[in-house]
């Protein structure tokens, strides 16, 4: 499974993004791991989304959706490994070279897409040149744009070089790899392609029904060996409960649970015996994202007023039931990257209020902090379906409340708050989250030129030291230097709080316990999603 930035409609985690929910036995026997040894081909297993995907070509989509369902259909050459250790995939040499500013690659041969033409390097060239035309619309150019030099050298072959070394240069080349032959002479920002791909993945998109399911088929024809299941099928469900009552049916295999699913809804003898439960600190974050560009937020002291208005540890209790870990920034608790000198935001309604009259705003006779005759008043979004997010709105409706601000909620189907409202940048605040990568690079989200149309810096967010700092620290690999810089930008980000960075919740998928060969591991639970099986007795 590869890894990307996304943000999710859902809670995010590394064994399932955001969208991924749980599953259960129609009943019969279990047949234990013990008694069946050698995998088995055949069956299918069935996940929900609560968000369909945007469009099946990785680099245009930035939703958890599109991501998931994308990761099963492509390869590229490099990938991490179940102890998040960069790996060859689809090559078969990797050099790095002449103190890291230089990359030397040989594509695997016999490698070939699902319509049965070659994998080649000029696959590769291909993907490279079309993600450095600036009319890609794309938000992941970056990494390539940093390569000085780009060569082919051989059909299976290709070579990179750097101008200095940089942090993020291996993981460029774990961007999947297009079909040239497919996309040549394509519009990407039009083509059929983003919802019939052919990749060469273990899957391949077998139907589309939009709004309703989509499935995907075991491709015979992939490089490391046909995947054990034969269909992965994702149900779009725009609701969780929904989506619960479903897998309690039988009728959903996998789903990231809820903390009242986890704690108080699937307790007990029958469902330890038909499903498989596991927990732990998921890698993303949730936040509210104030717009910049909101006359209401572009005051700092007003975005650090209602930082002190949050109790995040109340929200975790309230929203998560205690699953989960207040945060400060957007690096996970407990790694090298995470600054454990800032001190967060203490929980302080008197000193946001004091906060919020030195930048103005007074008390009027409805409750209501005004300024020049207009009330602090704005609206949150929320993705429609997400019930964690509903709540955590709601907390927060009422913390503002007590401060003098009064904010309402709204909540879009996914597709449109993606499109309507965070593309257009159409809004006043917003509650989302953020996946964590395995690299501290976060120069897509935060670098001032991602407040481009396509970029991912929806918020506005604009340092000339912060821009400065994500391009040093990309251009080291050196992790002393890294740190002492990545430290600094989180201080920053600590200062201005473009985001109120509100916790990292525990990742809480379940499985169904007819399902073997999953491993917990540093990359989660579906880094061998293609080695799941199902013993043939309880295959669908």
């Amino acid at each position: 499974m590869k890894k990307s930035r996304f943000f999710s409609p859902q809670r995010v985690g590394r064994a399932v993004s955001a969208c991924f929910l749980l599953a259960l036995c129609l009943g019969g026997g279990i047949v234990r791991a013990a008694e069946i040894q050698t995998p088995e081909y055949g069956g299918r297993i069935l996940m929900g989304s609560i968000g369909e995907p945007s469009n099946l070509i990785p680099y245009l989509a930035s939703d958890s959706a599109s991501s998931e369902v994308a990761g099963l259909l492509y390869t590229s050459p490099l990938e991490y490994d179940k102890d998040l250790n960069i790996v060859k995939c689809a090559a078969e040499e990797w050099e790095v070279l002449e103190g890291g500013t230089f990359m030397r690659f040989k594509l695997k041969d016999g490698i070939v897409w699902q319509d049965g033409q070659p994998l080649t390097a000029d696959d590769v060239t291909f993907t490279y040149r079309l993600m450095t035309d600036p009319k890609t619309p794309t938000a992941y150019a970056a990494d390539f744009l940093n390569v000085r030099e780009y060569r082919q050298t051989g059909p299976l072959s290709f070579e990179v070089r750097y101008a200095a070394p940089y942090a993020r240069a291996a993981v460029t080349w774990m961007h999947p790899i297009l079909p040239k032959h497919i996309l040549e002479h394509e519009n990407i920002a039009s083509t059929a392609f983003s919802r019939a791909p052919i990749g060469a993945g273990p899957f391949k998109l077998k139907s589309w029904e939009p709004g309703s399911r989509i499935i995907l088929e075991a491709n015979e024809r992939y490089f490391k060996g046909r995947p054990c299941l034969d269909e992965v099928i994702y149900r779009i469900i725009p609701d969780g409960t929904t989506m619960f009552l479903e897998a309690r049916a039988g009728k959903i295999d996998f789903i990231g649970l809820s903390p009242q699913q986890y704690l108080r809804q699937t307790q007990g003898e029958w469902w330890e015996k038909n499903w498989h439960k596991y927990r732990y600190l998921a890698s993303g974050y949730t936040y509210l994202g104030l717009n910049l560009n909101s006359p209401f937020f572009q005051d700092r002291k007003v975005r650090q007023a209602l930082s002190h208005a949050v109790d995040r540890r109340g929200i975790i209790k309230g929203a998560l039931l205690g699953m989960g870990e207040p945060t400060i920034g957007p690096y996970k608790p407990g790694t090298w990257a995470y600054n454990t000198d800032i001190q967060p935001y203490p929980y302080n309604p008197a000193r946001a209020r004091q906060l919020l009259s030195e930048a103005g705003w007074r008390p009027g006779k409805d409750g209501i902090l005004h300024k020049a005759g207009r009330p602090f008043e704005f609206t949150i979004l929320v993705n429609q379906g997400n019930d964690e997010r509903i709540k955590v709105a709601v907390i927060l409706q009422q913390m503002f409340r007590a401060v003098g601000v009064r904010a309402s909620i709204r909540t879009v189907e996914w597709a449109a708050f993606l499109k309507e409202f965070v593309g257009t940048k159409k809004f006043d605040a917003l509650i989302l989250a953020w996946n964590i990568l395995d690299d501290p690079d976060i120069f897509d989200v935060w670098h001032s030129s991602a407040i481009s149309a396509h970029g991912l810096n929806f918020v506005s967010f604009s340092s000339k030291e912060v821009d400065d700092i994500l391009e040093r620290a990309r251009s080291t690999s050196d992790r002393t230097v890294r740190k002492k810089l990545y430290d600094r930008f989180q201080e920053i980000l600590h200062e201005e709080q473009p985001y109120l960075f509100l916790y990292v919740p525990y990742s809480l998928p379940m499985v169904q316990s007819r399902f073997h060969g999953i491993q917990s591991a540093p990359a989660g639970i579906t880094y061998n999603f293609d080695r799941w099986w199902v013993p043939r007795a309880l295959q669908r």
